[in-house]
C-alpha cells in the first residue's frame, strides 16, 4: 500500500495495541475498518463510550481537495469532519478505512476528551440509559456494551461527586 500523500510505501506500526499502517515521510497513519475506534478505546479507556460515526451522514463526504487516493484501494478518499470538532479526516467508501494526516489520531483523543469532560451530569444520566439499552440491543457485542455502560457509569460517578460534593459525602456516610 502506498501512502496518499507522498506515494511511497507504507510501513506497519502498533498505535494504541492496533496495527496500523503509517508513512515514514509525512506521519500519516492507515486505520483499516473498525482500527481508528479500537485505537481510541485503547488509548483512553474512559472515552470508549463516546463514538462518532464517521458513515452517518454521507452528504458531508466531500472528495479530498488533495486528490488523496485510498491506500488500499487506490480510490479517491473522502474528506469529513470528525464529529462536530474541526478535524477533518479521509474516507474510503470501498473498504471503510480511515486515513489520518499527522497529529490527527493525537487532536481526534484530545478532542473526545475535552467532550466528555464538558458534558453536564444530565448528559451522562441519558448516556448511561443509552447505554443500558444498547446492553440489549446495541451494535456492539454484549462484552463490549457493558464495559462501555461501566465506562459511562465511573465518569457518571465522578461527576456527581464533583458537582454535588456535599450530596455525595451524604451518601456515602449512610450506615450499610
Amino acid at each position: 500500500m502506498k501512502c496518499p500523500i507522498c506515494n511511497i510505501y507504507l510501513g506497519k506500526s502498533i498505535i494504541a495495541n492496533a496495527e496500523v499502517d503509517y508513512c515514514s515521510r509525512c506521519y500519516g497513519l492507515w486505520f483499516e475498518e473498525g482500527e481508528l475506534e479500537d485505537a481510541k478505546d485503547e488509548k483512553d479507556r474512559d472515552l470508549r463510550w463516546l463514538d462518532i460515526d464517521l458513515w452517518k451522514d454521507p452528504a458531508r463526504f466531500r472528495i479530498s481537495p488533495q486528490k488523496k487516493m485510498c491506500p488500499k484501494d487506490r480510490m479517491p478518499l473522502y474528506e469529513v469532519q470528525y464529529g462536530d470538532s474541526n478535524i477533518k479526516v479521509d474516507l474510503c467508501n470501498l473498504c471503510y478505512g480511515v486515513w489520518l494526516d499527522r497529529g490527527e489520531f493525537k487532536n481526534i483523543v484530545v478532542c473526545l476528551r475535552e467532550k466528555a469532560e464538558h458534558r453536564i451530569l444530565y448528559h451522562y444520566t441519558k448516556d448511561l440509559l443509552e447505554e443500558a439499552w444498547e446492553i440489549f440491543s446495541g451494535p456492539e457485542m454484549l462484552r463490549e456494551e457493558i464495559l462501555d455502560f461501566l465506562a459511562i457509569l465511573k465518569l457518571l460517578m465522578y461527576k456527581f461527586a464533583a458537582q454535588y460534593g456535599t450530596l455525595s459525602r451524604m451518601i456515602t456516610s449512610l450506615p450499610r
